[in-house]
């Protein structure tokens, strides 16, 4: 019988109480602690999924061979770096730190020590998206909308770090080409930071991608469009469906004057699955097999946050809070 995998989760907030429910809930692994500073939190965690309740992460060194890190942006890189010091593989949330030098640390401290540092950018254990690739040629154009309502937990962090920085990720990977010029726009309107964001950015390939995300929109929405030569794709990453549209040549004999091709549509959908279900999995595969370089790796998290830093940095330049602009002038 294989040796199970101990686990920890440290953070068990919004998105940390699933890594829990994920980890106890498969067979693979053994989910010995989980650690928040929060103490009803930690209590309910606790005692639902059956671990140690810990306030400080550092009591899991020697206790579990790998751990999940859902612990706010700013201490990802204490709590990643002190647990990779003392050999424990990581699965640390997106972004993966707050600046590309603590990012690249990480990512050599994870190197050097053969331990596995996984990154969660949930989106590439999407099928819909692992399905979207397989269709995927060359991307001439790329829009993409990630929108949704406030959600009071992030506000540490701008929505370019919260959420564009999913879509960056995909791009550039998709893309595959070097990043020419960014042109960005944001406005601060609930926090001090950016809450509404639009990036434009042209690639040495000559594609360019249009993002917008808001975190002030009513109805979630989370689409990604794509245009290439043989192809129009339409990706909804909630639903986890597509559809696809070719250019057709029309039967023969076709009219004088008349276009001699059609729109043909297809609606592709996946069996839906939890992300982060297949997210830990892989995860957990890794550290079984001492692969070192899982789906989503801190060299790739470092170059999508290196652009979103760049986005941020630009945006926050030019931006002016809401609450604080001047009221529009009223002729009287």
């Amino acid at each position: 019988m294989t040796k199970k995998i101990r686990v920890g989760v440290i953070g068990t907030g919004h998105l940390g109480q699933h890594h829990a429910r994920n980890y106890f809930e498969n067979p693979r692994c053994d989910l010995r602690m989980v650690c928040d500073t929060n103490p009803s939190q930690l209590k309910k965690i606790a005692s639902n999924f059956k671990a140690k309740g810990i306030t400080d992460f550092k009591e899991m060194i020697g206790e579990v061979d790998a751990v999940s890190i859902a612990t706010p942006t700013s201490t990802h890189f204490e709590v990643a770096s002190t647990l990779l010091d003392n050999g424990i593989h990581c699965l640390v949330e997106k972004p993966i730190c707050t600046t590309v030098i603590d990012a690249a640390k990480l990512t050599s401290l994870a190197r050097k020590s053969n331990l596995v540092l996984q990154v969660g950018h949930i989106e590439h254990f999407n099928l819909a998206v692992q399905k979207f690739k397989e269709i995927l040629t060359t991307p001439r154009f790329i829009e993409c909308h990630r929108q949704g309502p406030f959600d009071p937990r992030v506000k540490d962090v701008g929505v370019v770090l919260d959420l564009m920085i999913h879509d960056i990720d995909i791009i550039m990977r998709i893309v595959n080409s070097p990043i020419k010029s960014i042109e960005s726009a944001g406005v601060a309107i609930l926090t001090n930071k950016e809450d509404i964001a639009n990036a434009r950015l042209k690639f040495e390939s000559g594609c360019i991608a249009n993002v917008t995300v808001s975190r002030v929109t009513p109805k979630p929405l989370r689409k990604l469009r794509v245009f290439q030569d043989d192809a129009y794709i339409s990706l909804d990453y909630r639903k986890q469906t597509m559809e696809v549209f070719r250019r057709r040549l029309k039967s023969p004999p076709v009219a004088p004057g008349d276009v001699p091709y059609f729109i043909e549509s297809k609606k592709i959908r996946v069996k839906r699955q939890e992300p982060l279900k297949l997210e830990l999995d892989h995860f957990l595969d890794c550290v079984e097999k001492q692969n070192y370089d899982p789906q989503t790796t801190g060299e790739q998290a470092m170059e999508a946050l290196d652009v979103v830093i760049r986005i941020t940095e630009q945006i926050r330049s030019t931006t002016v809070p809401f609450p604080t602009m001047a009221p529009p002038i009223v002729d009287r």
